[in-house]
């Protein structure tokens, strides 16, 4: 049986990550979805928790995918929920070029490898940050995230 354990902030979750959850449930056998606060990304728009409830509606649909949430190195969180590999994935060259080296770096820190897992070319544009900036000025994102995400916007920003 293989787990992995897919980690970010999803501040919020969108259809890019959604797409690539759905291809790691199809490949692996279990897929562990692991939201973070990112001290690099500034100030997050959710709490871990509101992430989390987004992320437990996102894939309600999938048996084989859980959530958590987690403020540790991602490598100690793949060795303490026991999986096998981190799955990131690649909207562009840019996210190859540092998402290799972090990589690298989990794979010399604690032997944990990273499958890559390319985006959809209709999703490869889809960005947490530019969804958190299109709907704070009244922008319509509703086809770009799952309807619960649709919604907890529409909630924050009064739309």
């Amino acid at each position: 049986m293989t787990r992995v354990l897919y980690p970010g902030s999803f501040d919020p979750v969108h259809n890019g990550h959604v797409e690539l959850v759905e291809t790691a449930a199809r490949l692996f056998d279990e897929v562990v979805v692991a939201a973070m606060r990112n001290p690099q990304k500034g100030e997050p728009l959710f709490s871990l928790e509101d992430r989390e409830a987004m992320l437990k509606e996102c894939f309600a649909h999938l048996p084989n995918v859980t959530s958590t949430m987690f403020s540790t190195l991602v490598v100690d969180l793949a060795m303490e929920q026991k999986c096998d590999f981190i799955v990131k994935g690649l909207r562009a060259v840019s996210d190859f070029e540092s998402e290799l080296q972090m990589a690298q770096m989990n794979q010399a820190v604690a032997g944990v490898e990273t499958v890559f897992i390319p985006s959809a070319s209709a999703q490869s544009f889809v960005a947490s940050k530019l969804i958190r900036e299109i709907a704070r000025f009244g922008g319509d994102v509703s086809s770009m995230v799952p309807p619960v995400v649709a919604r907890m916007l529409a909630e924050r920003y009064d739309l």
